[in-house]
Protein backbone atom coordinates (compact mmCIF):
# COMPACT_ATOMS: atom_id res chain seq x y z
CA UNK A 1 0.00 0.00 0.00
CA UNK A 2 2.71 2.49 1.14
CA UNK A 3 4.40 1.52 -2.18
CA UNK A 4 1.14 2.43 -3.99
CA UNK A 5 0.74 5.71 -2.29
CA UNK A 6 4.32 6.79 -3.41
CA UNK A 7 4.29 5.97 -7.26
CA UNK A 8 0.84 8.06 -6.90
CA UNK A 9 2.13 11.23 -5.09
CA UNK A 10 5.03 10.63 -7.48
CA UNK A 11 3.27 10.88 -10.67
CA UNK A 12 1.17 13.45 -9.58
CA UNK A 13 4.48 15.85 -8.91
CA UNK A 14 5.85 14.95 -12.52
CA UNK A 15 2.32 15.44 -14.10
CA UNK A 16 2.10 18.96 -11.77
CA UNK A 17 5.86 19.80 -13.09
CA UNK A 18 4.82 19.01 -16.54
CA UNK A 19 1.27 21.04 -16.46
CA UNK A 20 2.66 24.32 -14.80
CA UNK A 21 5.91 24.27 -17.69
CA UNK A 22 3.19 24.03 -20.37
CA UNK A 23 0.78 26.28 -18.67
CA UNK A 24 4.03 29.25 -18.18
CA UNK A 25 5.75 28.04 -21.20
CA UNK A 26 8.82 27.82 -18.60
CA UNK A 27 11.74 25.33 -19.98
CA UNK A 28 15.12 24.89 -18.67
CA UNK A 29 15.87 27.21 -21.24
CA UNK A 30 18.54 29.48 -19.93
CA UNK A 31 17.04 32.61 -19.91
CA UNK A 32 20.49 34.54 -20.55
CA UNK A 33 20.36 32.85 -23.75
CA UNK A 34 18.18 35.58 -24.88
CA UNK A 35 18.43 38.17 -27.04
CA UNK A 36 16.39 40.43 -25.71
CA UNK A 37 16.73 42.18 -22.60
CA UNK A 38 13.71 44.04 -20.24
CA UNK A 39 15.01 47.41 -18.55
CA UNK A 40 12.49 48.23 -15.78
CA UNK A 41 12.99 52.26 -14.95
CA UNK A 42 10.95 54.68 -12.70
CA UNK A 43 10.51 56.17 -15.87
CA UNK A 44 8.88 53.28 -17.42
CA UNK A 45 10.16 50.13 -19.71
CA UNK A 46 11.84 49.81 -22.80
CA UNK A 47 13.19 46.63 -24.54
CA UNK A 48 16.66 45.97 -25.99
CA UNK A 49 17.27 43.54 -28.88
CA UNK A 50 21.04 42.60 -28.40
CA UNK A 51 22.87 41.49 -31.79
CA UNK A 52 25.68 39.18 -30.75
CA UNK A 53 26.48 38.11 -34.50
CA UNK A 54 27.88 41.72 -35.03
CA UNK A 55 29.10 42.66 -31.68
CA UNK A 56 29.63 39.71 -29.83
CA UNK A 57 32.29 40.06 -27.09
CA UNK A 58 30.08 43.20 -26.24
CA UNK A 59 26.80 41.45 -25.93
CA UNK A 60 28.62 38.63 -23.86
CA UNK A 61 30.18 41.42 -21.63
CA UNK A 62 26.24 43.08 -21.32
CA UNK A 63 24.81 39.96 -20.56
CA UNK A 64 26.95 39.12 -17.58
CA UNK A 65 25.83 42.53 -15.85
CA UNK A 66 22.23 41.31 -16.32
CA UNK A 67 22.94 38.18 -15.25
CA UNK A 68 24.28 39.50 -11.93
CA UNK A 69 22.22 41.91 -11.56
CA UNK A 70 24.55 44.57 -11.85
CA UNK A 71 22.09 47.36 -13.40
CA UNK A 72 19.76 46.89 -10.96
CA UNK A 73 19.62 49.95 -8.96
CA UNK A 74 21.71 52.20 -11.38
CA UNK A 75 20.60 55.44 -12.94
CA UNK A 76 20.77 57.63 -15.93
CA UNK A 77 23.55 59.47 -14.65
CA UNK A 78 23.94 61.12 -17.79
CA UNK A 79 21.76 62.91 -20.05
CA UNK A 80 21.89 65.01 -22.94
CA UNK A 81 18.46 66.23 -25.05
CA UNK A 82 18.96 65.70 -28.76
CA UNK A 83 21.90 62.98 -28.21
CA UNK A 84 21.59 60.17 -25.78
CA UNK A 85 20.81 58.92 -22.58
CA UNK A 86 23.69 57.06 -20.27
CA UNK A 87 23.69 54.96 -17.50
CA UNK A 88 24.27 51.46 -16.14
CA UNK A 89 27.77 51.83 -14.13
CA UNK A 90 26.31 54.67 -11.29
CA UNK A 91 24.73 53.26 -7.79
CA UNK A 92 21.49 55.73 -6.88
CA UNK A 93 24.05 57.33 -4.58
CA UNK A 94 26.06 58.38 -7.37
CA UNK A 95 29.17 56.26 -6.43
CA UNK A 96 30.33 54.38 -9.64
CA UNK A 97 30.08 50.56 -9.04
CA UNK A 98 33.22 48.46 -9.36
CA UNK A 99 33.10 46.61 -12.36
CA UNK A 100 34.73 43.37 -14.55
CA UNK A 101 38.14 44.64 -16.52
CA UNK A 102 37.61 46.66 -19.90
CA UNK A 103 36.82 44.70 -23.52
CA UNK A 104 37.90 44.71 -26.59
CA UNK A 105 36.59 47.58 -28.67
CA UNK A 106 33.96 46.31 -31.54
CA UNK A 107 33.25 49.73 -33.37
CA UNK A 108 34.03 48.22 -36.67
CA UNK A 109 31.03 45.82 -37.06
CA UNK A 110 28.95 47.43 -39.82
CA UNK A 111 26.31 48.94 -36.83
CA UNK A 112 25.47 52.40 -36.71
CA UNK A 113 24.86 55.12 -33.57
CA UNK A 114 21.47 55.61 -35.25
CA UNK A 115 18.24 56.61 -33.30
CA UNK A 116 17.21 53.99 -30.91
CA UNK A 117 20.41 52.19 -30.93
CA UNK A 118 22.22 51.23 -27.48
CA UNK A 119 26.00 51.58 -27.28
CA UNK A 120 28.84 51.25 -24.71
CA UNK A 121 30.19 54.12 -23.00
CA UNK A 122 34.25 54.17 -22.66
CA UNK A 123 36.97 56.91 -22.27
CA UNK A 124 38.86 58.18 -24.65
CA UNK A 125 40.92 54.80 -24.22
CA UNK A 126 39.47 52.79 -27.08
CA UNK A 127 39.32 49.42 -25.11
CA UNK A 128 38.18 50.88 -21.78
CA UNK A 129 34.62 50.01 -22.03
CA UNK A 130 32.97 48.19 -18.92
CA UNK A 131 29.36 47.96 -17.88
CA UNK A 132 28.15 51.80 -18.70
CA UNK A 133 25.77 52.25 -22.00
CA UNK A 134 24.13 54.91 -23.87
CA UNK A 135 21.24 54.81 -26.22
CA UNK A 136 21.10 57.16 -28.74
CA UNK A 137 17.88 59.84 -29.19
CA UNK A 138 18.90 60.84 -32.81
CA UNK A 139 21.34 59.57 -35.71
CA UNK A 140 24.70 60.10 -34.11
CA UNK A 141 26.95 58.88 -36.94
CA UNK A 142 29.74 60.96 -35.85
CA UNK A 143 30.05 58.23 -33.10
CA UNK A 144 30.72 55.32 -35.72
CA UNK A 145 33.94 53.83 -36.29
CA UNK A 146 35.72 55.43 -39.52
CA UNK A 147 39.49 55.34 -40.41
CA UNK A 148 41.09 57.97 -37.54
CA UNK A 149 37.88 57.73 -35.38
CA UNK A 150 37.40 54.46 -33.03
CA UNK A 151 33.97 54.92 -32.67
CA UNK A 152 31.34 53.39 -29.81
CA UNK A 153 30.33 50.26 -30.62
CA UNK A 154 26.44 49.55 -31.15
CA UNK A 155 25.72 46.25 -30.09
CA UNK A 156 21.67 46.63 -29.49
CA UNK A 157 18.63 48.21 -30.68
CA UNK A 158 15.61 49.36 -27.83
CA UNK A 159 12.76 47.54 -29.88
CA UNK A 160 10.06 48.54 -28.13
CA UNK A 161 9.70 51.75 -25.09
CA UNK A 162 11.32 54.14 -27.32
CA UNK A 163 9.24 56.78 -25.92
CA UNK A 164 10.51 56.20 -22.32
CA UNK A 165 13.47 56.43 -23.31
CA UNK A 166 12.42 59.39 -25.41
CA UNK A 167 10.86 60.86 -22.87
CA UNK A 168 14.17 60.30 -20.14
CA UNK A 169 15.72 62.13 -22.86
CA UNK A 170 13.91 65.91 -22.42
CA UNK A 171 14.35 65.49 -18.61
CA UNK A 172 15.79 68.42 -16.93
CA UNK A 173 19.37 67.92 -15.71
CA UNK A 174 22.36 70.18 -14.17
CA UNK A 175 25.63 71.68 -15.62
CA UNK A 176 27.46 68.41 -15.56
CA UNK A 177 23.96 66.46 -17.78
CA UNK A 178 22.93 64.88 -14.72
CA UNK A 179 19.17 64.36 -14.07
CA UNK A 180 17.48 67.02 -11.65
CA UNK A 181 15.24 63.94 -10.44
CA UNK A 182 16.97 60.81 -10.46
CA UNK A 183 16.36 58.30 -12.79
CA UNK A 184 16.82 54.36 -11.63
CA UNK A 185 16.87 50.99 -13.36
CA UNK A 186 14.82 49.02 -11.27
CA UNK A 187 15.92 45.97 -13.07
CA UNK A 188 17.33 44.55 -15.91
CA UNK A 189 16.44 41.31 -16.90
CA UNK A 190 15.95 38.21 -19.97
CA UNK A 191 12.81 37.94 -21.80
Amino acid sequence: MKKIIFIFIFVLLIAGTILTIKMTGNTTKNLSDSNKVKIETTAGNFVIELYPNKAPITVANFKKYVSEGFYDNTIFHRIIAGFMVQGGGMDTNGNEKPTHAPIKLESNNGLSNKIGTVAMARTNVANSATAQFFINVVDNNFLDYKVGNDGYAVFGKVTSGMDVVNKMSKVKTDSNDEPISQIKIIKASFV
